[in-house]
């Protein structure tokens, strides 16, 4: 981690990657970049979808690979760049017949590796393979749901899965959120573990540095007013004044289950994740 000099009050405390040690780029591959307009988290209407959302640094999008259509070709890394739109690193790659793609980057991949998505690639680093075809134990990254629907769990920084078991018809794995699940032993994953595991320890320092990254201020609920939201009023301080925690909109956030008893994939669910 990178510590900058307290030269001012909001940096004594700042702490950022050293992106220099890892990057081996400045500027993206032109032929995949493309801009979006950005809505400020504004619906069609007009009106705010999603709070807390707006301003920031302006972006290019990266078109990143999840599908990994071209199978049983070879591939070349030939650098690794900052993506502003996720956590981890990606990779530029170039296949055989000149073709380049941005991947995600896993940990221990460097410039000049070969990579392959293929059914009998070799179990190492950056490759990419059906379930059944990695030991049990091995870490994977950028795992599918179904066959070919594209990669779909454990792709934010420092990120995996762990492969626990196969059996005739399903593989059994280990998400970072602790949820241990089944999915068909056919889908693919990528071996390894995403890049830039450090994410996670970086100190913001100060607001404005938040304002950069496009999120706007939180109001706490107590600060508003009774009109505003259901913990808003009263004279000076004041408890909750609810039974159950509430959100703006009076819906209960605290103990109550969200997730659809009807959903499809609740089946495959062994053991749901650890509450913090």
């Amino acid at each position: 981690m990178k510590k900058y000099s307290p030269t001012t009050p909001s940096r004594r405390h700042m702490e950022g990657i050293e992106f220099k040690k890892i990057l081996t780029a400045k500027e993206p591959e032109k032929s995949l970049v493309f801009g979006k307009r950005k809505t400020g988290a504004r619906g069609s209407n007009g009106r705010i979808s999603v709070r807390h959302k707006g301003g920031g640094h302006k972006r290019l999008l990266r078109d990143v690979d999840f599908t990994y259509l071209k199978k049983d070709i070879p591939a070349r890394v030939l650098t690794i760049e900052y993506d502003p739109n996720r956590t981890g690193f990606i990779a530029l790659i170039v296949y055989k017949d000149g073709e380049k793609k941005y991947i995600l980057a896993p940990q221990k991949l460097k410039t000049g590796d070969e990579i392959i998505v293929s059914e009998n690639a070799e179990v190492k680093v950056g490759n990419r393979l059906p379930l059944y075809k990695i030991p049990v134990g091995s870490l994977v990254y950028n795992v599918e749901i179904m066959p070919n629907c594209g990669a779909r769990l454990a792709r934010s920084a420092g990120n995996y899965a762990e492969l626990l078991a196969i059996d005739e018809k399903h593989a059994t794995i280990k998400l970072p959120s602790s949820e241990t699940r089944k999915v068909l032993k056919g889908v693919w994953a990528s071996v390894g573990q995403v890049t830039n595991e450090e994410n996670k320890l970086m100190t913001i320092g100060k607001a404005g540095r938040q304002r950069w990254l496009g999120v706007r201020p939180t109001v706490r609920g107590s600060a508003m007013n009774p009109v505003d939201h259901p913990y808003g009023g009263g004279e000076g301080r004041q408890k909750r004044g609810t039974r159950k925690p509430k959100n703006i909109w009076g819906k209960v956030t605290g103990g109550v289950k969200t997730r659809n008893k009807k959903k499809y994939s609740s089946k495959l669910i062994i053991q749901r994740r650890k509450k913090k």
